[in-house]
């Protein structure tokens, strides 16, 4: 994991709030957040990935749960009355 260090006098600290230039914030996010690019087969399979995904949402055929573990329970009960 790489660290992102912040000049003390570019930040200012107000209770439980950090300010800080827009300047600032964007390096703080390029350097914090990976970003991955992909190719070929692989940008083709995750774009149809993404469109039938969609394409579930709009269709209502997608499942609404407070947390991954309880959508599993949820998707394992619709599977077994198939």
């Amino acid at each position: 994991m790489s660290s992102v260090t912040i000049s003390k006098n570019k930040i200012k600290i107000e209770g439980d709030k950090v300010v800080m230039t827009l300047k600032e914030y964007h390096k703080l996010l390029e350097k914090s957040a990976t970003v991955y690019y992909l190719k070929g087969k692989q940008a083709l399979r995750l774009d149809k990935l993404v469109e039938d995904g969609l394409k579930e949402y709009h269709e209502g055929k997608t499942i609404t749960a407070p947390s991954l573990k309880e959508a599993l329970k949820i998707h394992a009960r619709k599977r077994g009355k198939r």
